[in-house]
């Protein structure tokens, strides 16, 4: 690197979560710009850019993380990937909070530390909002996901305390095509299956998937910009809202509502965080200067198509 940023030449950067939605997004688009992307994985490596870990039980091959200028943290359970037992409850807080902390202690024992610790988390963060529009000077709401994203955060204490510049990324419901909660409501809507969740007043706090892996880039390069970041797009609409989006841009009726009783019976405590309304802004990231390709629901929707 010649001038000190990200963006620059021959930059090595490892990500954990690289298989996920947005990891795989990020490294696309990192290696299409020509960085050095070293990859976290659970099995043994199989080449240079693969580096050994195990999230859930804290332990990380450090010496393979030696000469990278940035780790990127994105890895963790899914969140909506099945009905919250207690069991997965612990595996989604494990796998978060031990995975972060075995990487910021990796980063802090280096020699030469990367220059910068791109954390992941979440707009879980705030909990429940209802209409009050909040940005990253709000508290932490209550309930299990806010104290999951508390102890999340936490656990990068080792490497910012090391003197690495660390950022968290406090990221929204991504629309994607694949993956995550709109993997799950395009085949729905392009059926037209499509409908409002409970009453619909709730808010969703969104992002398009190429918004999300802009941004990450801009935190990166950033080295003044430290501290927690809204990944969220800056104008949050209903579910409502979302569902009429959707049925408008896929050309689909969207007739069918799913009352919130037949919610909460068939995903549990789970159909709090769908019910659940969270008003979030980017308070932090626009006053840095990041612009969004698509600040609309219809254009993000579109981008994802």
């Amino acid at each position: 690197m010649d001038d000190g940023r990200l963006g620059g030449e021959a930059s090595r950067i490892a990500v954990a979560g690289a298989s996920g939605v947005i990891g795989s997004a990020l490294v696309r688009s990192l290696t299409a710009d020509g960085h050095e992307v070293v990859r976290l994985v659970r099995h043994a490596p199989r080449g240079k850019d693969e580096v050994r870990w195990d999230p859930e039980s804290g332990r990380v091959d450090a010496a393979g993380l030696a000469g990278c200028d940035a780790v990127v943290n994105l890895a963790g359970a899914g969140v909506g990937d099945r009905r919250w037992t207690d069991a997965y409850k612990t595996r989604i807080r494990d796998s978060r909070v031990h995975g972060t902390a075995a990487l910021a202690e990796a980063v802090a024992s280096l020699e030469r530390r990367p220059q910068v610790f791109v954390n992941g988390s979440a707009i879980g963060f705030y909990g429940g909002t209802g209409d009050r529009a909040v940005d990253e000077s709000a508290p932490a709401g209550e309930g299990f996901l806010p104290s999951v994203c508390l102890e999340w955060e936490a656990a990068a204490a080792p490497a910012r305390e090391a003197g690495v510049r660390t950022v968290f990324a406090r990221t929204g419901l991504v629309v994607a095509r694949r993956g995550g909660a709109w993997g799950r409501l395009f085949p729905l809507f392009r059926a037209g299956l499509g409908g409002r969740l409970g009453d619909g007043s709730q808010y969703w706090s969104f992002v398009a998937l190429h918004d999300e892996v802009a941004a990450i880039r801009h935190l990166l390069d950033r080295e003044d910009l430290s501290g927690p970041f809204n990944l969220t797009a800056p104008h949050p609409r209903t579910n409502r809202e979302i569902t009429a989006a959707m049925a408008r841009v896929l050309r689909r009726p969207a007739p069918f509502a799913v009352p919130a009783p037949v919610l909460r019976a068939a995903l549990g405590e789970m159909a709090g965080d769908v019910l659940g309304s969270a008003r979030v802004l980017p308070a932090r990231l626009l006053d840095s200067g990041f612009r969004f390709a698509f600040p609309e629901i219809d254009g993000a929707i579109r981008a994802a198509l």
